[in-house]
């Protein structure tokens, strides 16, 4: 599996997730584009990265929930690149900008969750599509249980929006198959450097106590490089009869049945063994 020859942007790519994709892509043998917001230093020590694996690329800097400053981003990838293959939407805002339940948040705080995730993929696509040529990728990074389940409130702006992201990729999926271009969105499961390192250590502590008990079948958080091999299948040559779906790259959380204790739903592993069928 080769990406050689292919050119990508990576929105939010200068660490975490998207620092994780962009090693994976690079790596494969792509051209990289690594977006950021404010983490100028942090791009550029990305693109030192890309760089040591032999790979090369540029950073670049735009408010994602300013079109014209999305505009100006494909822009510089037009005259850096001339064309793009793959666009990965994956940036996101700091959790305190959209953190509140939905009986108290306020509706620029609402608002913004939606800017930067639906309004800034619809922008991204019609903005990536004339630059790339057929067969290409659109990728975009959501997380499924923020739009499926209610229980954490103070998510609700951006479980509204990334269920919005999902349905957009169902859309575009349609709109652009004549020209072999897939879409598709990759939900994360808890993962370390991510937007669980931003919460409260108290917080981080549980959720990672609760994934390695079982909650996570395969009991340990994912990693920026785990998201980085799925989104570097879906943009190979060989995934190019899947779109618009939604894949799961979580260790099996998403199995997990949370109307049932763990031991009752799983057989100790020490049984597992000795069970004969």
């Amino acid at each position: 599996m080769t990406l050689r020859g292919k050119t990508a942007l990576i929105t939010g790519g200068s660490r975490g997730i998207g620092r994780g994709i962009a090693l994976k892509l690079a790596e494969s043998g792509a051209r990289v584009a690594v977006h950021y917001f404010q983490k100028e230093d942090q791009a550029k020590a990305t693109l030192e990265k890309l760089r040591a694996l032999g790979a090369d690329g540029f950073v670049v800097q735009a408010d994602v929930c300013k079109p014209d400053e999305i505009r100006r981003m494909f822009a510089r990838v037009k005259s850096e690149f001339g064309s793009l293959d793959i666009f990965v939407n994956n940036a996101r805002p700091e959790v305190p900008t959209f953190y509140q339940g939905p009986m108290s948040i306020s509706l620029d705080m609402f608002d913004f969750a939606m800017d930067s995730q639906a309004k800034a993929f619809l922008v991204g696509v019609r903005e990536a599509v004339p630059l790339m040529r057929d067969g290409g990728r659109i990728i975009a990074m959501t997380y499924a249980p923020g739009g499926r389940f209610g229980s954490w409130q103070p998510w609700v702006a951006m479980g509204a929006a990334k269920a919005a992201l999902e349905v957009l990729c169902r859309y575009f999926a349609v709109a652009l198959a004549p020209r072999q271009i897939t879409v598709n969105a990759v939900s994360p499961g808890w993962t370390d450097d991510s937007v669980l390192n931003t919460l409260p250590q108290p917080v981080q502590d549980t959720i990672k106590n609760w994934q390695q008990a079982g909650w996570t079948p395969m009991r340990r958080l994912g990693l920026p490089s785990d998201l980085g091999n799925a989104v570097a299948l879906l943009c190979s040559a060989e995934a190019n009869w899947i779109t618009g779906q939604v894949l799961a790259v979580d260790g099996g959380a998403s199995l997990m049945d949370a109307h049932l204790p763990l031991e009752i739903q799983q057989i100790p592993a020490a049984q597992a063994h000795a069970t004969s069928f």
